[in-house]
């Protein structure tokens, strides 16, 4: 019987600008008792000067998976910048191929370096890489943030990066671009955002943003951009059915029901000028919103709220449900506003379409849609709060202080029961 020999091992290694002076002795072994050294041009430009055979990879991590299935008896080494486990190759590979066939030895991280050398601890702050992520998303995160570490782009260098921070109103970090980190050539850029705007950069970056200690924690431009319960009046209305918005302390309870998570799939059915579908976006920056609105006046003033609120992943339908929803994704959470007899038919409709464990809210001021809402939606399901709730708002009249009260609004709030196989297992 003629025995198969297991591929080898396959070592990916990290390294940096510093060469194989920089690697430990362990490392260096292995680099150079290689067979086939596979890496960027960069990274194959650092070990030039070693006479093992170099297969040069730009972009394709797919032809790294084929060459690395091809040559099964060879001793690879694989040279990646940094950690290949932080924005690196690793994952990839081991996703293609599988974790045993390979040993990683990495370098300390770029990005690590670059918080050393601006004397800023890391563990706190937000990392992304520009490649892997929307700018849009990245934005949105920057703005809550306190320290930021970013790997940047062709397409989004520092100076276009600090153009569209600027552009957004981000105007109150420290920046520090850092190049060639390690290298002869290492250099650290430091300056506020219309600096790093004015100047190129060399490819091999990293950006950090460090926000500064006498900003207040909510700067005055973003007064009225709470997370939820947003004042009425920080939202466009229609004039002559200003009032119906649903009212900012309305919109918390509901959203508190919803139970909106990082990365939900929500329906807003009758979004009207977009308060609730716009807070619910906020909270699911991973997720989706999808608002659905009939009149063509109100799902303008959707479209530019969402605007003034920057929430890209809110998707505005100009439509009348249930068609409207017909193609969408089915949705973790579903809000539900709006008066007449069809609402509770919607409702219904909407529950059919809910995930396991999902969520719907629906806000009525009609104790009759109520009644026969919660007799509708107790036949689907045991988990259901019926609520109604009385709010006055207090003004001053002269020297004392008077309320004025709100309509009642009732709230209906229900979880669609998992699968029973899942509840008992």
């Amino acid at each position: 019987m003629t025995q198969v020999e297991s591929p080898r091992r396959i070592h990916i290694i990290g390294i940096g600008e510093d060469g194989l002076a920089g690697l430990t002795e362990h490392a260096r072994k292995l680099v150079a008792s290689a067979e086939l050294l596979i890496g960027d041009p960069d990274c194959l430009a650092i070990v030039r000067d070693l006479p093992t055979p170099k297969l040069e990879i730009s972009n394709s991590l797919q032809e790294i998976v084929a060459q690395i299935t091809a040559h099964p008896e060879k001793r690879i080494v694989l040279l990646a910048v940094g950690d290949p486990l932080f924005y690196g190759v690793a994952r990839y590979l081991w996703e293609k191929i599988g974790k045993d066939r390979f040993e990683v030895v990495p370098h300390v991280s770029t990005m690590q370096l670059a918080f050393a050398r601006v004397k800023e601890n890391w563990e706190d702050a937000y990392l992304a890489n520009l490649a892997d992520h929307p700018l849009e998303e990245v934005i949105s995160r920057i703005r809550s943030a306190d320290k930021v570490g970013l790997f940047t782009t062709e397409e989004f260098p520092p100076n276009r990066l600090a153009e569209q921070l600027l552009a957004c109103g981000l105007d109150y970090f420290s920046a520090y671009v850092c190049e060639h980190l390690g290298a002869p050539n290492e250099r650290v850029t430091s300056g506020e955002l219309h600096d790093i705007a004015a100047h190129t950069y060399s490819p091999l970056n990293v950006m950090i943003l460090v926000r500064k200690p006498d900003v207040p924690d909510r700067p005055l431009k973003q007064w009225g951009k709470r997370l939820f319960g947003n004042p009425d009046e920080t939202f466009l209305q229609s004039k002559p059915k200003r009032g119906l918005l649903t009212p900012a302390e309305i919109r918390a309870i509901a959203l508190a029901k919803l139970d909106v998570g990082l990365r939900s799939i929500v329906w807003d059915v009758g979004a009207g000028s977009g308060s609730l579908s716009i807070e619910a976006a906020q909270i699911a920056r991973e997720g989706t919103v999808f608002a659905v609105e009939m009149d063509p006046e109100d799902y303008e003033l959707l479209r530019e709220n969402a605007q003034r609120f920057d929430v890209p992943n809110l998707r505005p339908i100009l439509g009348r449900a249930p068609e409207a929803w017909t193609g969408l994704p089915d949705p973790d959470c579903v809000f539900v506003g709006g008066s007449g007899r069809q609402v509770v038919d919607l409702c219904q409709a909407a529950f059919v379409r809910l995930r396991p464990g999902g969520r719907l809210v629906v806000t009525m001021g009609s104790v009759d849609n109520v009644a026969e809402c919660q007799q509708r939606i107790r036949t689907l399901t045991p988990h259901i709060d019926v609520l109604m709730i009385n709010l006055a708002r207090g003004y001053y009249q002269l020297d004392r202080v008077r309320f004025q009260a709100l309509n009642p609004t009732f709230i209906v709030a229900a979880i669609k029961p998992l699968p029973e196989n899942r509840k008992n297992g």
